[in-house]
């Protein structure tokens, strides 16, 4: 597992491993006040005061590593902690956070193109980033998107333009867990003399970081894997190119405004500290988790990069440190099969996101992608008999006895004829 140390700017990281930074970097204690917080307090201060007039300084020239603040939309002590902190382990020079991983992506890829320019994106993109790029920047900002299927580099090579200015792409993908070849990718965005932004949310810094392979921008919704906890809304870009961290941050602060707020960069960094042993519980229960879906007569298929079945495993084992704690099936019997399955669970709460400590499942052709056409669904993989599952960190047999009784929920529906939906109208009649 990953216990080594992140490249990138050694500004105080020094030989420090992962689980190290994780826990201390960004928020040493400061003893100047004679306080000495081994946290990171909660700045919630919307101004800060300045020791004088000086008109030789600018808004750019503060230095929040030097205690230089003015207005919390420009930065925040508690913010600024953790950025530093996800730029340590994600290994790049500079990070913004975002008061959403959604604000986060449109702000990476606004800072990226122009109205004219041309973007290169996976097909498989969870569902607000594909409805993002095209009703935002493909039919408001005149900004070209096509949508490829990136497992293959020759179908993006191919795609790729004189006018692309960006190659955007997920790995895993959101919820087929399909992969691209970083690497390559980037090999691709040099000989177009685009940009690469990959979102790394499914596998968060500890399984994999783009930055090392040749990616300019790394985004994360820090919403999950990163806070880990289901209680924060949050975003964050990590990159080191100076010009283009510039560019980010002005929409960060200025165009948008659209800044990480103090208390939920307080729970961010608290959340951080146990980042390296979430992970890898997570890991260990998909792993079990997979293996027994993958063994059930009741499941068509498992997508977890994990199992030697998964058609990318050996990418996976080239370009992640592990596997990570989200998986997708296809349960047979569609639709009805999984409505009767999801109610019968007591563990496995039916919701979106993923990344928090508990066990979360959905379903992605009425949740998350449901802004998807079906057609457009269907083309994907997405079938009304795919479910998502996030596994959390809970015992994992109590995990698989739960989803045993989702089975046998199903088994007892299919061999007395019910459909859920007869069970729906029986009720709402009962109730009348």
């Amino acid at each position: 597992m990953s216990s080594g140390k992140p490249t990138g700017a050694d500004d105080g990281r020094g030989d420090k491993r992962f689980e190290t930074l994780s826990v201390t970097y960004g928020e040493e204690p400061d003893l100047s006040g004679g306080v000495g917080d081994v946290t990171s307090p909660i700045h919630l201060a919307s101004t800060y005061a300045v020791d004088g007039i000086d008109m030789d300084t600018a808004l750019e020239d503060l230095d929040p590593d030097e205690d230089e603040f003015l207005y919390t939309r420009l930065s925040n002590p508690t913010r600024h902690a953790v950025e530093k902190r996800v730029a340590a382990l994600e290994g790049g020079d500079h990070a913004m956070a975002f008061a959403s991983g959604t604000s986060a992506i449109v702000s990476t890829v606004m800072a990226a193109v122009e109205p004219g320019d041309h973007v290169v994106a996976f097909e498989d993109l969870y569902g607000g980033t594909n409805t993002m790029l095209k009703e935002l920047f493909r039919d408001k900002l005149n900004v070209a998107v096509d949508f490829v299927d990136a497992t293959d580099p020759e179908e993006v090579r191919a795609a790729a333009t004189d006018e692309t200015a960006l190659l955007w792409m997920e790995t895993p993908t959101n919820p087929l867990l399909r992969l691209c070849d970083i690497e390559e990718m980037a090999a691709i965005a040099d000989e177009c003399d685009a940009l690469l932004g990959v979102d790394n949310t499914f596998m968060g810094p500890y399984f994999q970081r783009p930055l090392e392979l040749g990616a300019d921008v790394v985004v994360h919704s820090t919403t999950k894997y990163i806070n880990g906890h289901s209680d924060s809304l949050g975003g964050v870009a990590v990159l080191s190119d100076d010009d283009y961290a510039q560019e980010i941050g002005f929409l960060q602060q200025v165009g948008m405004g659209n800044v990480m707020a103090p208390f939920d960069a307080y729970m961010v960094l608290r959340g951080m500290k146990t980042l390296p042993l979430r992970m890898r519980q997570h890991e260990t229960n998909a792993a079990e988790v997979a293996a027994y879906l993958e063994s059930h007569d009741r499941v068509a298929a498992v997508r977890y990069p994990g199992l030697e079945s998964h058609p990318q495993h050996d990418l996976a084992d080239d370009q992640m440190d592990g596997h990570g704690g989200v998986l997708s099936f296809e349960l047979d019997g569609g639709l009805d099969a999984v409505e009767h399955f999801v109610a019968a669970l007591d563990e496995f709460t039916l919701a979106v996101s993923l990344g928090g400590v508990e066990s979360l499942i959905e379903h992605p052709a009425s949740m998350t992608h449901s802004p998807l056409p079906a057609e457009e669904r269907a083309e994907l993989g997405i079938t009304d008999g795919l479910l998502r599952v996030s596994v959390g960190v809970e015992h994992p047999k109590d995990l698989l006895a739960d989803l045993e009784r989702g089975f046998e929920a199903v088994a007892d529906a299919a061999s007395n004829g019910e459909s859920a939906t007869d069970e729906a109208t029986e009720t709402a009649v009962g109730d009348d």
